[in-house]
């Protein structure tokens, strides 16, 4: 499975164009257009399944409220995929106001386009239920490899008790997407680049959300709630929102388990030796950070700003992470020494390798050189096996450059109006099998200071 994207006039990018790998990476300078990107592809993974318009023939609603039992052929609408996938990307960048935390109409020219490799049904079967108000009211349930969708009422109708035809459709529409679309679109996780503050101010954003609750409860008649609500909470872009709620959450996402943490535990001791300890979380909820052969318990203000960095991260491979997500990663190297820099370049290999893309944006020439080296290592020649070898590097870590997408903003050619500000596009850098990734922007910046350092040595001889 992949996707390419298209953007037209989101932020700083004018026009761009991307695709994601197994491993995908934006690479570029300060303010130009990295973060556009990531956001406004995560803030449609996260919301696709509002804007999908799966069209219900009212008769079906209706002869499911009189027989108790609906069963719907998804083919029609695997045929009609494309065409309601075109719609939901004309209707999505109605939302770039909100997911950006920006003022109204601030995305209004913008468009946004994303096409799948592939469109088709899950083929494993599933079932689960539909309530209301805490109240299951539908049953849905499709047998593997089949392509019928059954719909059954959990309730039968009482005297004075109504089923609501509109709740009913939505429900079955929403069913129906996921059916259809969920193969094509990875679930997102995001580490947002606020992660170091996020981690820092966890338990004080929860107070803060206490307080308005109890303001709320205690606020007359005549005081407006939306107000309150508002003048509590500053509005942040969406992907910081749900770092910060992720965050929030982390008593009860540290009690579950990965398919990580049960089928490769060996990555995650790797990853708590770049970490340099671990997390623990104690039974009056208090969580804590304890640096390697030491019995130090130290909470996260009184931690390395890398713990922090690293804390969500932590907690995604090791509770939540499935084969199949997007785990979205913006400037991994923050707080991390070049030797870490290039472990977690390793850790994002490992982790492509074994079912979980990886989407990154950074500024590191460290990662961007790791990753070079293991694909200029993943060649069967002896003397590649012996660097290998002699270098401590795993078959595990080794990616091919099939694999890898890597992507350079670049100042746009065009002319520019009275007023009108630089716009940026995204350029696919070369990926040779043999020699790696071309990342000119890296390149250059070293390139001159080297030619600095030599004009410095040897310019008075």
């Amino acid at each position: 499975m992949s996707l390419t994207v298209q953007l037209k006039n989101i932020g700083i990018l004018k026009q761009a164009e991307f695709s994601l790998g197994d491993l995908t990476i934006i690479c570029g300078e300060n303010n130009t257009g990295k973060t556009y990107a990531t956001y406004a592809l995560y803030g449609f993974l996260e919301s696709w399944r509002k804007f999908i318009d799966i069209p219900i023939d009212h008769n079906q609603i209706r002869n499911l409220l009189m027989d108790g039992a609906l069963k719907i052929d998804l083919t029609q609408y695997v045929e009609k995929a494309n065409q309601m996938l075109a719609e939901t990307c004309k209707r999505y960048p109605e939302e770039l106001d909100r997911i950006f935390a920006a003022s109204e109409g601030t995305f209004h020219n913008s468009e946004f386009y994303v096409e799948p490799s592939t469109i088709h049904l899950q083929n494993h079967g599933f079932k689960g239920e539909i309530g209301v108000n805490q109240e299951p009211f539908l049953i849905y349930s499709k047998e593997k490899g089949s392509e019928k969708l059954l719909f059954t009422l959990a309730v039968q109708r009482k005297q004075g008790r109504t089923i609501d035809s509109i709740v009913a459709e939505e429900a079955i529409s929403s069913t129906i997407g996921n059916a259809v679309f969920s193969n094509s679109f990875p679930r997102p996780f995001i580490s947002s680049a606020e992660r170091t503050g996020v981690a820092i101010f966890r338990k004080e954003l929860n107070f803060a959300r206490n307080r308005l609750l109890e303001e709320m409860g205690q606020a007359n008649q005549k005081v407006d709630l939306r107000e309150l609500l508002f003048k509590a909470y500053q509005s942040y872009p969406e992907p910081v929102e749900d770092n910060v709620n992720f965050t929030r959450q982390l008593e009860d996402i540290g009690k579950r388990k990965s398919f990580i943490a049960k089928e490769y535990p060996e990555i995650l001791e790797d990853f708590a030796d770049i970490i340099g300890g671990e997390y623990v979380i104690t039974q009056n909820d208090q969580l804590y950070y304890i640096p390697k052969s030491t019995r130090l318990k130290l909470t996260m203000v009184e931690s390395s700003s890398s713990a922090r960095a690293l804390l969500d991260l932590s907690f995604y491979l090791n509770c939540i992470a499935e084969r199949g997500d997007l785990l979205m990663v913006d400037e991994p190297e923050l707080s991390l020494h070049p030797e870490n820099q290039r472990r977690i370049a390793r850790l994002f290999a490992r982790l492509a390798n074994i079912g979980v893309k990886v989407f990154v944006t950074t500024h590191s020439d460290y990662i961007v050189k790791e990753l070079n080296t293991l694909i200029m290592l993943n060649h069967d020649k002896p003397h590649l096996k012996r660097i290998a070898e002699e270098n401590s590097y795993q078959d595990s870590e080794l990616i091919n450059a099939y694999q890898v997408k890597v992507y350079m903003t670049k100042e746009k050619s065009m002319p520019l109006e009275k007023g009108q500000k630089r716009g940026y596009t995204l350029v696919p850098a070369d990926i040779d099998p043999e020699f790696g990734i071309e990342a000119d922007s890296f390149d250059k910046t070293i390139d001159d200071m080297n030619r600095i350092q030599r004009a410095i040595v040897w310019g008075a001889k």
